[in-house]
């Protein structure tokens, strides 16, 4: 079974000064490569006069598909660390972009290390994290009769609603965690005491917050 994964679900940004030194942080969600090459690309667009632009990123839900830029740092001090931050917290399918004005002061390796380690830790602190799971898609027919029992069932269970159509019968969308499925479908069934029609649909993955 696929598992969930964690995951930065809405970009984010955050700043701070650190020996005279800019230095800004941007994460964002990305399923590509070329996604990810895309936010890059992006953010060095707003930023032409930076010093640097280091990055890294983890645009797969497996963790094959890794990449990083010291973008002219000193080898190691940047997108290694970076990367080892998005490792560290566990975060698939999220690219980190941090962005250097240079401000006098030189940091030495160590310092350009944990600058740019701390700067991505900070930033993912304070991001919209989802948890990705599996759900099954489930197509719900039942009569005007039956409405009032289905919603007291789907509200007190844990589903997404995707819509609702009123016509000879009214049909519910709901999306499922594939891990409660079969107790989900079980338990429905039991309650409408067979006076629902259940269609499976197709599996994808969709997100929730962190418990």
């Amino acid at each position: 079974m696929e598992k969930a994964i964690r995951t930065v679900f809405a970009n984010g940004e955050y700043e701070k000064i650190i020996e005279k030194s800019r230095f800004i942080t941007y994460c964002a969600h990305v399923e590509t490569e070329e996604e990810a090459k895309a936010f890059i690309a992006q953010i060095r667009g707003k930023h032409t006069l930076a010093t640097h632009v280091c990055y890294a990123f983890i645009a797969d839900k497996i963790g094959n598909l890794q990449r990083f830029s010291d973008d002219g740092e000193p080898q190691g001090t940047a997108g290694v660390p970076m990367l080892e931050v998005l490792k560290a917290k566990k975060l698939f399918e999220t690219a980190v972009a941090v962005v250097r004005y240079f401000g006098g002061v030189k940091l030495g390796a160590g310092g350009l290390v944990r600058a740019y380690s701390s700067c991505v830790a900070e930033c993912l602190d304070g991001a919209d994290i989802r948890v990705l799971e599996v759900c099954a898609e489930y197509t719900l027919f039942v009569e005007y009769t039956g409405v009032d029992s289905l919603q007291k069932y789907l509200s007190t269970h844990s589903c997404s609603l995707l819509s609702t159509e009123y016509g000879a019968q009214v049909t519910f969308k709901i999306a499922v965690k594939k891990t409660e499925e079969e107790g989900f479908v079980r338990g429905l069934v039991d309650y409408m005491q067979g006076r629902v029609q259940a269609e499976r649909g197709e599996e994808y993955y969709a997100p929730f917050a962190e418990n």
